[in-house]
Protein backbone atom coordinates (compact mmCIF):
# COMPACT_ATOMS: atom_id res chain seq x y z
CA UNK A 1 0.00 0.00 0.00
CA UNK A 2 1.55 3.59 -0.97
CA UNK A 3 1.98 5.66 2.01
CA UNK A 4 -0.81 8.50 2.08
CA UNK A 5 -0.19 12.17 0.70
CA UNK A 6 -0.41 14.24 4.06
CA UNK A 7 -0.85 17.44 1.29
CA UNK A 8 -3.68 14.94 -1.10
CA UNK A 9 -4.41 12.69 1.48
CA UNK A 10 -7.77 11.59 -0.19
CA UNK A 11 -7.52 9.41 -3.46
CA UNK A 12 -9.10 7.34 -5.98
CA UNK A 13 -8.28 5.10 -9.12
CA UNK A 14 -10.22 3.99 -11.75
CA UNK A 15 -9.58 1.59 -14.13
CA UNK A 16 -11.79 1.74 -17.04
CA UNK A 17 -11.46 -1.44 -19.47
CA UNK A 18 -12.04 -0.89 -23.05
CA UNK A 19 -11.96 -3.09 -26.08
CA UNK A 20 -8.87 -1.89 -27.93
CA UNK A 21 -5.23 0.31 -27.33
CA UNK A 22 -6.88 2.53 -30.18
CA UNK A 23 -9.52 3.59 -28.26
CA UNK A 24 -8.67 3.86 -24.96
CA UNK A 25 -5.86 6.50 -26.43
CA UNK A 26 -9.10 8.06 -27.76
CA UNK A 27 -10.31 8.72 -24.76
CA UNK A 28 -7.12 9.38 -22.74
CA UNK A 29 -6.72 12.55 -25.09
CA UNK A 30 -10.46 13.55 -25.06
CA UNK A 31 -10.45 13.39 -21.10
CA UNK A 32 -6.42 15.32 -20.27
CA UNK A 33 -7.93 18.24 -22.64
CA UNK A 34 -10.15 19.42 -19.73
CA UNK A 35 -7.47 20.31 -16.72
CA UNK A 36 -8.45 20.20 -13.25
CA UNK A 37 -10.45 23.30 -11.80
CA UNK A 38 -9.24 23.22 -8.58
CA UNK A 39 -5.75 23.81 -6.87
CA UNK A 40 -7.06 21.11 -4.42
CA UNK A 41 -7.63 18.14 -6.79
CA UNK A 42 -4.92 16.32 -8.54
CA UNK A 43 -5.01 13.76 -11.47
CA UNK A 44 -3.18 11.58 -13.62
CA UNK A 45 -3.92 9.28 -16.90
CA UNK A 46 -2.44 6.10 -17.83
CA UNK A 47 -3.24 3.59 -20.14
CA UNK A 48 -2.01 -0.37 -18.72
CA UNK A 49 -2.89 -3.68 -19.81
CA UNK A 50 -5.28 -5.19 -17.72
CA UNK A 51 -4.56 -7.08 -14.83
CA UNK A 52 -5.87 -10.17 -13.99
CA UNK A 53 -9.20 -10.26 -11.46
CA UNK A 54 -10.15 -13.68 -9.52
CA UNK A 55 -13.07 -15.12 -9.55
CA UNK A 56 -15.21 -16.41 -6.44
CA UNK A 57 -13.13 -19.99 -6.79
CA UNK A 58 -9.52 -18.05 -6.69
CA UNK A 59 -9.02 -18.56 -10.45
CA UNK A 60 -7.44 -15.66 -12.42
CA UNK A 61 -9.12 -14.59 -15.54
CA UNK A 62 -7.41 -12.45 -17.91
CA UNK A 63 -9.78 -10.02 -20.05
CA UNK A 64 -7.94 -10.76 -23.56
CA UNK A 65 -8.00 -7.64 -26.09
CA UNK A 66 -8.90 -5.19 -23.65
CA UNK A 67 -7.02 -2.18 -22.42
CA UNK A 68 -7.13 -0.30 -18.96
CA UNK A 69 -7.67 3.14 -18.87
CA UNK A 70 -6.08 4.45 -15.43
CA UNK A 71 -7.39 7.40 -13.58
CA UNK A 72 -5.50 8.50 -10.22
CA UNK A 73 -7.65 11.16 -8.00
CA UNK A 74 -6.14 12.62 -5.48
CA UNK A 75 -7.57 15.61 -3.56
CA UNK A 76 -7.54 17.59 -0.01
CA UNK A 77 -10.99 16.79 1.09
CA UNK A 78 -13.59 14.03 0.03
CA UNK A 79 -15.91 16.59 -1.30
CA UNK A 80 -13.37 17.93 -3.57
CA UNK A 81 -12.68 14.45 -4.56
CA UNK A 82 -16.41 13.72 -4.95
CA UNK A 83 -17.12 16.93 -7.06
CA UNK A 84 -14.23 16.01 -9.70
CA UNK A 85 -14.96 12.09 -9.91
CA UNK A 86 -18.47 13.36 -10.62
CA UNK A 87 -17.29 15.44 -13.32
CA UNK A 88 -15.03 13.30 -15.24
CA UNK A 89 -17.88 10.83 -14.93
CA UNK A 90 -19.99 12.78 -16.87
CA UNK A 91 -16.98 13.84 -19.15
CA UNK A 92 -16.30 10.06 -19.80
CA UNK A 93 -20.14 8.49 -20.30
CA UNK A 94 -20.38 10.97 -23.08
CA UNK A 95 -16.96 10.32 -24.60
CA UNK A 96 -17.81 6.11 -24.31
CA UNK A 97 -21.28 6.89 -25.49
CA UNK A 98 -19.82 9.23 -28.69
CA UNK A 99 -17.61 6.22 -29.22
CA UNK A 100 -20.51 3.43 -29.04
CA UNK A 101 -22.19 5.36 -31.46
CA UNK A 102 -19.76 6.60 -34.05
CA UNK A 103 -16.58 4.12 -33.68
CA UNK A 104 -16.86 2.08 -37.22
CA UNK A 105 -15.57 -1.08 -34.75
CA UNK A 106 -17.52 -1.29 -32.55
CA UNK A 107 -20.25 -0.97 -34.85
CA UNK A 108 -19.19 -3.85 -37.09
CA UNK A 109 -19.17 -6.33 -33.49
CA UNK A 110 -22.63 -5.39 -32.65
CA UNK A 111 -23.86 -6.26 -36.05
CA UNK A 112 -22.45 -9.81 -36.07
Amino acid sequence: MAPIDSEFPYSLTLSIPLPDYRLASYALRALQVDAELSPLVRRSFSVQPPVGSCTPTGSVVEDEGKIVLRVDYKATTNRMLRVAVNGFMESLSLILHIMEELDEDILAAKST
